[in-house]
């Protein structure tokens, strides 16, 4: 007699309902993984072209982008303000303010639609059209989360648990395929989105990054994003020297930008805070004014991302001026104020890279592509006061493997001098959308009402009444 077999017998029906339970457990989501990696390469070629038909004209006849980048910058900026409030800045902080929200916020409806998601690439294309000084890595992010985020309706019994997964994922994997950095992906997502790490998302995470990146390998071929760099074996005696001051310029540079991002009410003249408030796009037209006279001083080097500059240093194939680092600081600094969608990622490379070409002058027996590549890792740790993200970036696009002690230790020292002048940048500037951003109010309608002498003796002893009447509204997000 046969004992009974304690296996379920397998049927055609039971594999049908098993597939259907896997497709709607993980189809969905490796569907949106796939799509992010889609539109982060197709981003990626969109912001290249735009920048290439940028560059082509101004080699052409340099002097338009005095009348051309103010003209889009104005164009960004109203049509940002009009059509797509929450697509500000580089992205990051909307995503940390969406998974970070109370509950009931629904944070994640505000900023991560798909309006915003079009909104997001397409002024960004037309800023990049402008030359200015923006990246696209920052918006893949929020792209990239906003694609995941919109799929969570697929799911039968969608919760908070999986959208906040959803989200996470995307926006690693977007940083990923825009960098094509996998590591670096969830290092950010445990960082820098979340600061922790939770066993039962890391598969999602991991899962989402490879979908991605495969995507992106795919269609862009196996490359690294600035090339290999060449250190040798045998490091300088001058070395630990160049980490402690790299860190400490660096950490001072990237400090001083995150100050002037998040304290504009206190250096910017009383008669611009007044034209940002109530005229934006003129305000936005006069930055990007500076902007264009800026590319112009300096041979057209600061217009764009930087990534081209930050290349060409670390080849070997580019010569840049000593002053280079300030004045792409400057043009930074002025594509931010008007609050256009845009990354800090490429270009704080790039500002990076001339910090190290800068230091090459107090450092001439070190290579200068060893200097670069700590220069990038501690400026970019200034800024996003993210240091393990940050050399891990650093180290995956320049295959510094051989660097990696000293790449941690310029990120350390120059995240820690960071925060003496900033407290971390995109923690900050989420905290801006954890409620409705205003939108843009009406025309006053001018009256003169007649007020009797006993009103005006009331209003005079009312301490809490505003003679403007009006709020002002909250400085945009970087």
């Amino acid at each position: 007699m046969q004992r009974p077999s304690s296996l379920p017998s397998i049927t055609p029906t039971s594999l049908r309902r098993q597939a259907r339970r896997l497709w709607r457990q993980f189809g969905i989501f490796w569907l949106g993984a796939i799509a992010v990696g889609l539109v982060a390469v197709l981003y990626a070629r969109l912001i290249d072209v735009g920048y290439d038909a940028f560059q082509s004209l101004q080699h052409r006849h340099g002097w338009l982008t005095l009348f051309i980048t103010p003209a889009l910058t104005a164009l960004c900026v109203w049509i940002t303000r009009r059509y797509f409030r929450g697509a500000e800045g580089s992205g990051i902080p909307q995503v940390i303010a969406t998974l970070h929200e109370k509950p009931g916020d629904a944070t994640g409806a505000r900023l991560l639609t798909l309006r915003i998601l079009c909104g997001k690439i397409g002024v960004s294309f037309l800023a990049m059209l402008g030359g200015l000084t923006i990246g696209r890595e920052g918006p893949t992010v929020q792209v990239g989360a906003a694609l995941m985020f919109n799929l969570r309706r697929l799911y039968p019994r969608s919760n908070a648990l999986i959208e906040r997964q959803m989200v996470l994922a995307g926006a690693a994997a977007g940083l990923s395929a825009a960098f094509n950095t996998p590591l670096a992906g969830i290092v950010f997502a445990i960082e820098e989105l979340t600061r922790s790490f939770e066993a039962r998302t890391s598969s999602v995470l991991i899962t989402a990054i490879i979908i991605a990146g495969v995507i992106a390998l795919g269609m862009n071929g196996n490359y690294t994003y600035f090339g290999t760099i060449y250190v040798g074996a045998d490091f300088p005696k001058m070395l630990a020297l160049a980490v402690l001051v790299t860190g400490i310029v660096t950490g001072i540079g990237g400090g001083c930008f995150g100050w002037l991002l998040l304290n504009t009410a206190r250096w910017i003249p009383a008669p611009l805070r007044q034209l940002h408030g109530e005229r934006p796009v003129a305000f936005a037209a006069l930055c990007s004014l500076v902007i264009a006279v800026i590319g112009l001083i300096s041979g057209g080097t600061t217009f764009g991302s930087g990534y081209a500059e930050a290349r060409g240093l670390l080849s070997g194939h580019e010569h840049l001026s000593l002053a280079y680092p300030f004045l792409k600081m400057a043009s930074m600094v002025g594509s931010y104020l008007p609050g256009i969608p845009g990354g800090i990622f490429a270009p704080s490379l790039s500002i990076g890279a001339g910090f190290g070409n800068l230091l090459h002058e107090l450092f001439g027996s070190m290579q200068l592509q060893m200097l670069i590549a700590l220069a990038m890792v501690g400026y970019l740790a200034a800024v996003t006061q993210s240091p393990i993200t940050s050399f891990v970036i650093v180290m995956e696009m320049i295959d510094g493997h051989a660097l990696v002690i000293s790449l941690m230790a310029t990120a350390l020292i120059a995240s820690r001098v960071s925060r003496f002048f900033a407290p971390p940048l995109y923690e900050s500037l989420a905290q801006r959308y954890a409620a409705p951003l205003p939108q843009p109010a009406p025309a006053p309608v001018p009256e003169v009402p007649q007020v009797s002498a006993a009103s005006e003796m009331s209003d005079a002893s009312d301490p809490g009444r505003d003679d403007t009447g009006s709020d002002p509204d909250r400085p945009p997000a970087s």
